[in-house]
């Protein structure tokens, strides 16, 4: 369980910075492409983010985490690089 995480983590970081790079660089030099790319990549990155916090609350258990520790991984899904760090400060003995 703790690999799927992992693995979820960092693709849910992925897609957050390529749906950021389609609003920050597309969007104001090609209006149509942007309308094209945007369903498809927010569609990914929203299973991707319900999925990283099922599977942060499923593994809270098995780990042990406290609910602070819950809260900062949960918290870092909300931040650009936060998937990162996670994976680089509590998944990394996967």
């Amino acid at each position: 369980m703790l690999k799927i995480f992992k693995v979820t983590a960092v693709l849910e970081g992925i897609s957050y910075l390529v749906l950021f790079s389609n609003m920050l660089f597309i969007k104001p030099s090609n209006f149509e492409l942007y309308h094209t790319l945007l369903y498809p990549i927010g569609m990914s990155h929203g299973v991707l983010f319900i999925a990283y916090v099922l599977l942060a609350i499923l593994v809270k258990k098995s780990q042990n985490w406290s609910f602070k520790t819950l809260g900062i991984i949960l918290l870092a899904s909300l931040i650009p690089f936060g998937a990162f760090y996670v994976e680089k400060k509590y998944l990394k003995n996967v």
